[in-house]
């Protein structure tokens, strides 16, 4: 999964006149050297193809080769992400909404006078760019179900190295001091009526 660009531009409402780039983020470094310049040329003008014809308050997400061009216009104010096929879309758009978040958090509404493209960096795209390339990190959500499974795994490689020793559950209950003997009884009784220690 790979994040090539980030830009933020201000858009026209009625889409008049060409976005204005207010910030951009590159990482081309997975390209040849003698490509990055074009590279880079080409993100500018994809970028602000889709930013001009994404409407206000819309997301759209437009595939171009073997990567997409995410963009979210917030009122004029349009976040885009150039992620590969495998970055998840609701990963895409969670990182695109906290971009703009972040933009207005610093620079409010100066955008609405900006007339040119602006290149000064911006650092939060460029730490946003690199920290964003794990999904996981722009999506609370995909972040907990990764822990949920990477739990799952080590449950079932617990259980699995508990079978693999050779020992038997049923042994080991027989053998347990912990366990009474009417609980070793529930036990076999609950096993044979298949009820809650069938897992085990």
């Amino acid at each position: 999964m790979k994040i090539t660009a980030l830009l933020v531009l201000k858009c026209n409402p009625d889409g008049s006149s060409d976005p204005v780039i207010l910030a951009n983020a590159t990482d081309v470094s997975h390209f040849g050297y003698f490509q990055r310049s074009s590279v880079k040329e080409f993100i500018v003008f994809v970028g602000r193809t889709v930013a001009k014809r994404t409407p206000p308050s819309q997301r759209q997400s437009v595939q171009h080769e073997e990567y997409k061009v995410h963009s979210y216009n917030r009122n004029g104010l349009c976040a885009l992400g150039f992620m590969d096929d495998h970055y998840p879309v609701r990963s895409a758009f969670s990182l695109l909404n906290q971009v703009l978040d972040e933009y207005q958090k610093n620079f409010g509404d100066s955008w609405k006078s900006v007339q040119t493209d602006q290149s000064q960096p911006w650092p939060y795209l460029d730490e946003a760019l690199t920290r964003f390339q794990d999904p996981a990190q722009a999506d609370k959500l995909l972040k907990i179900q990764r822990e949920l499974d990477e739990t799952k795994i080590i449950l079932h490689k617990t259980i699995d190295s508990v079978l693999e020793r050779g020992e038997k559950l049923d042994s080991l209950v027989e053998k347990s001091s912990d366990l009474s003997t009417a609980s070793q009884m529930f036990y076999k009784q609950a096993k044979k009526t298949n009820q809650c220690c069938t897992i085990l």
